[in-house]
């Protein structure tokens, strides 16, 4: 029964959520009577302890309480009294959270997010487990908390770091933790119905394709996000965004899709059987793409897909589900939580209902109308709507009649809009995906309170130091400035931008600067862009100056088939014996022989050195003869291919790079050891290691302790070998590696089987396994001799229920657990 408000603790307050396991197969299992009996003897042991600390029972719903009490440390030891109690007085396993806030009080209690995220907190443990947000912790000190790092919550907040009461072993949580889905800048509001009739949807067996439909602008988006975020649970292999708005290349479709999920083998080999949920965002620009997407889903028995698109891509399986503007209630609510942004001491009056109505409850309409409260009153805003009637409703008659009124709302908003603000907001559609205040001054000529002011006018978004629109205001931008008479002096100055940009960072990214890599990858969609508008301006040498600068970019961000066509494209348009296209050629190696075609490789490498000869240019002409003995190794002439990574390992510390001379070194202690002389080899490693912490080089320097660490598994100095491979783990966390470190995992894990540690070590090789799949690597891809004698070592030891259990549990690890697994546990 739901306390009164009167009754409830306010300000400081601490909330303490309980919710049974499995309630429903208890109730299955004992038979109504049993359970009841059961259930009345949880119920008053918890009420109790509850009691004895101050706790005040706000609501109780089937077997869960909602309790308040005036301070942090009262619910910790309710929680830990009541816990304690259920430990050994039946079947009944509770899972408890705790969160601190200061809530708003209302007559019918309490309201604000403290109130979600604490009930959040308790979905995500397990029967048994208490659950300790970062507030609480803080509160009450450390003693008796376990750290379980950050996790997201299914609200899609950002990440909230979780501490448990107590050192007992649990599953992990059931958080996000296999996503990537974005955290959204605002609170999800209303669309309750829609929300729950999506996840309904998406959970009947015959429904494995959903599209939700609308205008530009209804909320597709953000319905989708939310339903994805709600069914995170029912998919082992995860729920993955694929933002689709910058592209307009139909064959980008599922490369997108793959960098998302993160493999690099195709898409529907990584997929599978697995079960996994694609959310496939803004389709309409691409939806030449809809066969490929039938061919997936056809692939791959487990996956499922939400897609968002202005029109249905028509294909068999597909479901719809037209989103429908707001309720008038929601509605207000959004537009009173909006203009409360811009304004807190907003008052609600009834033309706010009004302007709702007039603008048939689109959420795009109402944000851009609540964004002027600041300068005009609700009244006054209704008025300009009323005289702007013909404009909302007198968009194009094939589009539907929503869309014509959002776009009237747009235009609305416009026009309101001083001609230096209309005229940066017409330059800003050049850039696709965002872009930092620096381009916008160069490209657009910007200045920063323009930009400010069309901020505040929610036109365009800033957010991590980047401008954007949404893609519904972007396309109107784009009309505008396409009758500017500016378009093709702004796309002229766009192309300029980024090939300047790429020009800069390519010799950062020789030495594999982490930081230009970061910097370049929320510029990819403008590089694409520059790359479209050089091409069909037929620029062929400047596209191929692009695409040569943005090459170690897209290796580094393993955008590896792309990068591929985007080279082979432009090679085939220039064929003049230019620098530019000499380091191109360079680079189409570079990707060919990542993807497995040692032979295209070879080819390209060749004719690189051929041409860099020619010129007189040494760097590339060292490089080539690397990428030459690259290929003739992986094509299986191990013989020919050592001279020329010794010439390359010259070459370089000729010029003076000691950088690339280390690399091509690297590939000498390769083919080395493929040639049987693992003296020389490990030499060869043992002197890479000491140039790469010179260097100061740590993605080289943990490759050289990897493989150090290996040979000296294999000469029984298992401490060694633990030692190397634990610290190169702790460089590949640090850079972000995944790739690397889902190998590093399974190598520590044949080293502890060795050492007579085979349950911390089977959890490791589950890590491994399912590290691996995330990042695109086959998932056997580290099954070797090697990994299969550890294997059956682990089975020996544990026995297979056992190791079974560990497998799982350690699949189920998220990788900073994983990571804290192999450095502590095992030290």
């Amino acid at each position: 029964m739901a306390s009164v408000a009167r009754d409830l603790p306010s300000g400081t307050v601490t909330f303490l959520f309980t919710d049974i396991e499995g309630s429903t197969r208890l109730l299955q299992e004992l038979g109504p009577e049993a359970y009841g009996r059961a259930l009345a003897e949880h119920r008053r042991a918890l009420r109790t302890a509850f009691a004895r600390h101050a706790g005040v029972e706000v609501d109780t719903q089937g077997d869960a309480f909602f309790v308040a009490f005036p301070t942090a440390p009262g619910a910790v030891s309710a929680a830990q009294e009541a816990r304690d109690a259920r430990a050994a007085a039946g079947p009944i396993r509770v899972r408890m959270g705790i969160h601190t806030g200061a809530p708003h009080l209302t007559p019918e209690g309490y309201v604000g997010p403290d109130v979600h995220k604490g009930a959040r907190i308790c979905a995500i443990g397990h029967g048994g487990q208490v659950l300790v947000s970062a507030t609480t912790a803080a509160l009450i000190g450390p003693d008796g908390l376990r750290d379980l790092g950050e996790h997201r919550l299914k609200d899609l907040s950002a990440p909230e770091r979780i501490y448990q009461l107590g050192t007992d072993e649990f599953p992990p949580l059931t958080s996000l933790h296999q996503t990537n889905l974005p955290i959204p800048a605002t609170p999800f509001l209303g669309r309750e119905r829609e929300l729950a009739e999506v996840v309904r949807m998406l959970s009947r067996e015959d429904v494995r394709m959903l599209t939700l439909t609308g205008p530009g602008g209804t909320g597709k988006t953000r319905l989708a996000l939310q339903a994805a975020g709600g069914l995170a649970d029912r998919y082992a292999a995860g729920v993955w965004w694929v933002p689709l708005a910058p592209l307009r290349d139909p064959q980008l479709v599922l490369a997108t899709a793959e960098q998302a999920v993160g493999t690099r083998d195709g898409l529907a080999d990584h997929i599978a059987d697995r079960s996994m949920l694609l959310l496939l965002d803004n389709f309409e620009q691409v939806v030449e793409a809809a066969a490929d997407v039938a061919g997936l889903l056809a692939a791959c028995p487990n996956l499922d897909l939400l897609v968002t698109s202005r029109e249905p891509l028509h294909i068999t399986g597909e479901h719809q589900y037209p989103v429908p503007p707001l309720a008038q209630a929601e509605g207000i609510e959004l537009f009173v939580a909006r203009a409360r942004a811009a304004k807190p001491d907003l008052e609600v009056d009834d033309a706010m209902s009004e302007i709702c109505r007039r603008l048939e409850n689109l959420p795009l309409a109402i944000e851009l109308a609540a964004a002027r409260v600041k300068a005009l009153s609700s009244e006054q805003i209704l008025a300009r709507l009323d005289r702007r009637l013909p404009l909302l409703t007198g968009g194009a008659r094939d589009l539907p009649e929503r869309q014509r009124t959002l776009r009237g709302a747009i235009a609305w908003s416009y026009e309101l809009l001083t001609p230096e603000e209309q005229r940066l907001f017409a330059r800003l559609a050049v850039f696709r995906g965002g872009c930092t205040l620096e381009a916008a001054e160069q490209v657009a000529e910007a200045t920063l309170d323009t930009l400010q002011s069309l901020v505040d006018k929610s036109l365009v978004r800033h957010r991590d130091e980047r401008f954007s629109m949404l893609e519904t205001i972007r396309e109107y931008a784009a009309e505008r400035l396409d009758g500017s008479g500016e378009a093709h002096e702004l796309r002229r100055r766009h192309a300029d931008h980024f090939l300047a940009l790429a020009e800069k960072a390519e010799p950062e990214l020789r030495g594999d600067s982490l930081e230009w890599r970061d910097r370049l990858e929320p510029e990819h969609d403008n590089l694409r862009a520059a790359l479209d508008r050089l091409e069909a301006a037929g620029e062929t040498e400047r596209v191929l100056r692009l695409a040569g600068a943005a090459s170690r970019f897209w290796y580094l961000k393993s955008h590896l088939t792309e990068g591929q066509r985007r080279l082979e494209s432009a090679l085939g348009a220039e064929s003049r014996p230019t620098a530019a296209r000499a380091k191109a050629l360079n680079a189409a190696a570079v990707m060919a022989i990542n993807l497995g075609d040692s032979a295209t490789a070879r080819r390209r490498a060749e004719e690189a050195l051929a041409l860099h000869r020619t010129l007189g240019e040494a760097w590339g002409t060292a490089y080539s003869l690397m990428m030459v003995g690259n290929a003739l190794a992986e094509g299986g002439e191990a013989t020919r291919a050592r001279p020329l990574l010794e010439e390359s390992v010259r070459r370089f510390r000729d010029l003076g790079d000691e950088h690339y001379a280390l690399i091509a070194n690297f590939n000498v202690a390769w083919v080395t050891a493929d040639l049987g002389d693992l003296h020389r080899s490990r030499a060869l490693q043992e002197d890479n290691l000491r140039l790469a912490r010179q260097l100061l080089n740590e993605r080289l320097e943990a490759s050289a302790l990897a493989q150090l660490a290996m040979l000296a598994c294999d000469e029984d100095r298992l401490d060694d070998a633990s030692a190397m491979l634990r610290e190169a783990i702790r460089i590949h966390y640090r850079e972000a590696n995944d790739l690397d470190l889902a190998y590093l995992l399974g190598r520590l894990a044949s080293v502890l089987t060795l050492d007579g540690r085979a349950a911390i070590a089977a959890r490791l090789l589950g890590s491994s396994a399912s590290l691996a799949e995330q990042v695109g690597a086959k998932a056997a891809w580290w099954a070797d001799d090697r990994a299969a004698r550890t294997l059956a070592a682990i089975r020996t030891q544990l026995g297979e229920a056992a190791f079974n259990d560990e497998w799982k549990q350690g699949r189920g690890l998220p990788v900073a657990e994983a990571v804290r697994l192999a450095l502590g546990p095992a030290d």
